[in-house]
């Protein structure tokens, strides 16, 4: 029964190592540009892009459109993306970074979201596959199956 109980502590450990590191991504990002995690990673998904539709913002964020199209508002507001609705296609919305965008992605630091992206996509699909059920099995375990996920400090 002890090892049991040091297996779960590790377990809880690590979750609150997980939280504590995403909210210190977060609270950097605030501190150094401003901006949230999910504001900082939707200018830096753009900054290699002549510009992006909002739902392959969306898409690349794994987040509905409606969601992000409040990210892009309060981007917008600060000045650091522009929206240009297509002519052909009144519905159909491109995003690009402003010059003053392009350099507050040039003095940001990277964000937990595009770390976590990068680290699951290096997994084996064996890894992968484990990651994922555990997690799955933290929601089960939390009854967190209906909550609707969204982002961190949006």
């Amino acid at each position: 029964m002890e090892k049991k109980a040091d297996e779960i502590q590790a377990v809880i450990d690590n979750l609150r190592r997980v939280f504590q590191a995403i909210n210190e991504y977060s609270r950097n990002a605030e501190k150094t540009t401003g901006l949230t995690g999910p504001q900082l990673w939707a200018i830096k998904l753009l900054v290699n892009e002549a510009s992006l539709r909002v739902s392959e913002v969306a898409r690349r964020m794994f987040l509905h459109p409606a969601t992000v199209v409040g990210i892009l508002d309060r981007l917008e507001t600060k000045e650091l993306v522009t929206r240009i609705r297509s002519k052909e296609d009144r519905r159909v919305v491109d995003v690009k970074l402003t010059p003053l965008g392009k350099e507050v992605v040039a003095n940001s630091p990277e964000v937990a979201q595009v770390m976590l992206l990068k680290g699951l996509d290096a997994l084996t699909d064996e890894q992968f596959s484990c990651v994922a059920a555990a997690m799955e099995q933290v929601v089960r375990i939390l009854g967190a199956e209906n909550i609707t996920p969204r982002p961190l400090h949006g």
